[in-house]
């Protein structure tokens, strides 16, 4: 049996960006919408359920899922009353992977990693996405328990290795935008070990290549990761992590062993997509 795994969504632009005049706040409203849906939403989703999702007014909703169904971006059941994600939006999201050259040259060396760690671990590549990280590839080796989560999935920004890796590396500027908007997501109780955390991240990035995640994002699961910066300038920064039930990723395993493959997996693809360039 598959361990399940929460994923998280999240909604809202940086306040800066919706302060500016250039936003359009009903197209942001609409995007919102289709950004509820989870990879594990099999049932669909009914308007009150994108509405707490979103955060949106239940009116508001409704016309973004009118307009969204009659442009084929949304389906709806109407013996369930939930809506589904059209043909159109996968074809934005192959639009989006196609134009990501390091999904497939990262692949074969993902999948060996995941061979080799062993059973009941996986090894993903993402990217953010507002306050989560979104998985673009995944590899993982069969095991009765695992990681319920693929392309598509997404985790947190704050909580989990992949997040606070990503962290470690972005532009200083874009990093103190990001903090604000967790600090104000997180509440003032949440905050101060959410902020440690990522701030002990940083360090071990920058100290050892790597930062090990015991249990932060979600109880009884370890994890470690690497930024991985683009080879092109001004591309986009992404992050690679290996995790799995802590039975599998003891503690003392995942830095000695686990944690420096990943940076030289990591190098070893850098150097390779340099020189494609």
């Amino acid at each position: 049996m598959r361990k399940r795994v929460s994923t998280e969504t999240t909604s809202g632009a940086p306040s800066e960006a919706q302060n500016d005049r250039q936003f359009i706040t009903s197209l942001h409203r609409g995007l919102e919408v289709l950004r509820a849906f989870r990879p594990d939403d099999r049932a669909g989703l009914s308007n009150g359920d994108i509405a707490e999702r979103t955060g949106l007014p239940n009116s508001t909703v409704s016309r973004l899922t009118f307009t969204l169904l009659e442009t084929g971006y949304l389906s709806y059941d109407k013996t369930t009353g939930r809506y589904r994600m059209g043909v159109p939006v996968l074809g934005l999201g192959y639009a989006c992977l196609s134009g990501m050259p390091i999904r497939e040259a990262a692949q074969p060396h993902m999948q060996e990693l995941a061979d080799s760690c062993g059973e009941g671990v996986l090894v993903a590549l993402g990217g953010r996405d507002a306050r989560t990280m979104t998985y673009i590839a995944c590899a993982r080796t069969p095991s009765v328990i695992s990681l319920q989560l693929g392309v598509g999935s997404r985790i947190s920004l704050a909580r989990s290795a992949m997040g606070r890796a990503w962290l470690a590396a972005c532009p200083e500027e874009e990093r103190d935008k990001l903090m604000a908007e967790l600090r104000r997501h997180a509440g003032k109780e949440a905050w101060p070990a959410l902020r440690d955390g990522i701030r002990q991240a940083a360090a071990e990035v920058a100290e050892r290549g790597f930062y090990a995640n015991f249990g932060e994002w979600n109880p009884g699961v370890h994890s470690v990761a690497v930024p991985f910066p683009s080879a092109h300038k001004g591309g986009t920064l992404l992050a690679f992590n290996v995790g799995g039930p802590a039975s599998f990723l003891p503690a003392d395993r995942l830095v000695a062993e686990i944690g420096p493959r990943l940076v030289q997996m990591t190098q070893t693809l850098a150097q390779r997509m340099r020189a494609e360039v």
